[in-house]
C-alpha cells in the first residue's frame, strides 16, 4: 500500500524519496522488531513517530514499513492469541462433549418407560372415540373416504 503509493507519487512529481535520516531507523522491522526487549521496542516506536512528525514524501520506503510494522505488527499485544494444533483441540473438544450429550440423552430416554397413551391399543381407541364424537369432520379422521392411520403412531 505504502510503496505503490510512494511509487505513484514519485512518477507524478519526478522526485525520488529520501528519509530524513541516512540509514532507515530500523531495517528488515519483520526480522528484528519482534526480536527486541520491550524496552527497546517502545525507544524504536519513539524514534518512528519522530520520522512520522516530519514530511512524509521525505520519509524512506524502508522507515515507512517499519512504522507500519511497529504499529499493526503481530508482536506484543497483536500477537495470534491460538497456537498450532488448537483447532485440533477445538474440534476434538466440540465432538467429544456432543457424543457425551448423546450418550447421556439416549440413556435418560432408554430408561423412562413410556406413557400408556403411546400403546396401540390406546390409539385404536383414540380413533374409534374420534368416530363416535364426529371430531374433526372435514378432512380428518371422522370424514367420508378417509384412508389414514388416524392417530395410530406406534406399531
Amino acid at each position: 500500500m505504502f510503496r505503490n503509493a510512494a511509487v505513484s507519487a514519485a512518477r507524478l512529481t519526478g522526485r525520488r524519496f529520501q528519509s530524513t535520516t541516512v540509514n532507515p531507523v530500523l531495517a528488515h522491522a519483520e526480522e528484528t522488531f519482534g526480536k527486541l526487549q520491550e524496552t527497546a521496542q517502545r525507544e524504536e516506536i519513539k524514534r518512528l513517530s519522530e520520522i512520522m512528525k516530519a514530511d512524509w514524501h521525505k520519509v524512506s520506503v524502508e522507515d515507512k514499513r517499519a512504522i507500519f510494522y511497529a504499529t499493526y505488527g503481530p508482536h506484543n499485544r497483536r500477537r495470534p492469541r491460538s497456537k498450532p494444533g488448537d483447532n485440533w483441540k477445538v474440534f476434538f473438544g466440540v465432538v467429544g462433549t456432543i457424543a457425551v450429550s448423546v450418550t447421556i440423552s439416549s440413556l435418560v430416554r432408554n430408561s423412562v418407560p413410556k406413557p400408556h397413551t403411546m400403546t396401540k391399543e390406546w390409539q385404536e381407541m383414540s380413533n374409534e372415540y374420534a368416530r363416535e364424537h364426529n371430531i374433526n369432520p372435514i378432512s380428518g379422521i371422522s370424514s367420508e373416504g378417509y384412508k389414514g392411520k388416524g392417530f395410530v403412531q406406534s406399531s
